[in-house]
This record gives C-alpha cells, sequence and structure tokens, in this order.
C-alpha cells in the first residue's frame, strides 16, 4: 500500500489508521460516495485506487489481496465485478474528491470522496469512434479504389459509345437525305 506519511497519522496508531482506511474504503466501495473530512479523503484517494486496480486485474491473487485488507467478501465482489467494470476503460483517477464546506460542530473541514464511475470523456470517445471509422474507411476505399479503376474505364468507353450512338441517329438523318439525293441522281 501507500507509504504513511510522516508525522501524526489518522486515529493515533499505525495498526488503527489501516483500519480506519480500510473501513473508509469499504463504505466507498458500497455506498459509491461517502462525506469525511478533508484529512481522511485524501488519505483515502490513494488506498482506494490501490484496490480499484488490483480489481481491474481480476485474478485470484489480487482478489486475495483485496480480501485481506476488506474482509467483508459482499463488498469485494461488488468491487471486482460492478465496479472494475465500470472503470475498465479508465487509465486512473478513479476517485473524486470534492470540498463542502466545514462540519457544524467542530468547523473540521469536510469533503465528499466519490467513484468516477462515468465514461472518461464524451469528447475523447468521439475522437477514437471518429479514428476507428475513419480507418475502416481507408480500408474499405484501398480495395475499392483497385475496383474503381477499371470501371472508370468501363465508364469512359461507355461514355463513347453513347456519344457514338448519340451522333448515329444525325448520321442516319444525313445519309437518309443523302440517299434520296442519289436516288434522284439515277
Amino acid at each position: 500500500m501507500p507509504t504513511p506519511t510522516k508525522g501524526p497519522r489518522l486515529g493515533g496508531g499505525p495498526a488503527h489508521e489501516r483500519l480506519m482506511l480500510a473501513n473508509l474504503a469499504a463504505s466507498l466501495f458500497e455506498h459509491k460516495r461517502i462525506t469525511t473530512t478533508v484529512t481522511k479523503a485524501k488519505r483515502l484517494k490513494p488506498y482506494a485506487e490501490r484496490l480499484v486496480t488490483f480489481a481491474k486485474r481480476g485474478d485470484l491473487s489480487s482478489r486475495r489481496r483485496v480480501l485481506g485488507l476488506i474482509s467483508d467478501k459482499g463488498i469485494v465482489h461488488e468491487l471486482f465485478t460492478d465496479i472494475a467494470g465500470a472503470v475498465a476503460n479508465r487509465d486512473g483517477g478513479y476517485t473524486r474528491i470534492t470540498k463542502i464546506g466545514n462540519r457544524k460542530g467542530d468547523n473540521a473541514p469536510m469533503a465528499v470522496i466519490e467513484l468516477v464511475l462515468e465514461p472518461v470523456s464524451p469528447k475523447q470517445a468521439v475522437v477514437a469512434e471518429a479514428t476507428a471509422a475513419a480507418k475502416k474507411d481507408a480500408e474499405k476505399a484501398a480495395p475499392a479504389a483497385e475496383e474503381t479503376a477499371p470501371v472508370a474505364e468501363e465508364e469512359v468507353v461507355e461514355t463513347e459509345a453513347a456519344e457514338t450512338e448519340a451522333d448515329a441517329p444525325e448520321a442516319e438523318a444525313a445519309e437518309t437525305e443523302e440517299a434520296p439525293a442519289a436516288e434522284e441522281k439515277k
């Protein structure tokens, strides 16, 4: 897990801090968002993101490592199935901290830490789709370009034939005019 910070720890001792972070992470995965102090949220963020990274791996070793930290099998199952599937396309930044002001009783700064389960970015998704579509069009255009070259020659031949056919009635009309004139001369 991330290296503990020097100086005073959350709750007093290192064992108590580990238990607090494990409980906070379990609550975060269960409820998808929790309200806590800013200090606890900042300490929870790398811890929770590391657990989500293990969940994205999805192998038995990773599941056992997470089960060693979070004892509730139901929450671990939800982490590995639902949450890992929702953040599969995301490379990092699985959590978001939003400061919400101070607590009324002791004026402690409070924050909401939540899982980011939305798609990465609509703009990036559109760009990725456009790039994929451009590649497909380029692949289709390459064989189509080979096929269109003979078609273009056929079109030229057909156009010339159409022009000669268009000239043919004029030629026939000229021949029919010349034919009666030739018959009159005889």
